[in-house]
């Protein structure tokens, strides 16, 4: 019986390497996504502090959850409807 550190199946007729390099592409996409999200926390954060110019008043740091929560949101529930309209394409050229 041999034991493999690392099983990867193949799946929808996909070869390993395109697996490995969608996997690697996800993660380099993620990271990018993050870096981004760092700078834009900067930034959003600089802008309030300008306008909320008190340390102490706790009053920005609840603006800018506010406001990174209804982007968070809407962001989301957009993309969801971008995958949903793709996957309902997808079974559709399938289905023919």
């Amino acid at each position: 019986m041999e034991i493999s550190m690392v099983d990867i199946k193949e799946e929808d007729g996909k070869s390993t390497m395109v697996l490995v390099i969608e996997t690697i592409a996800a993660l380099m996409t993620a990271a990018f996504g993050f870096v981004a999200a760092l700078a834009w926390n900067e930034a959003i954060q600089t802008a309030l502090s300008l306008v909320f110019t008190n340390p102490e008043d706790p009053t920005g740091m609840f603006v800018y959850a506010i406001i990174i929560t209804i982007v968070a949101v809407v962001a989301i529930i957009l993309i969801g409807r971008v995958l949903a309209k793709y996957k309902a394409m997808d079974k559709k050229v399938r289905s023919k």
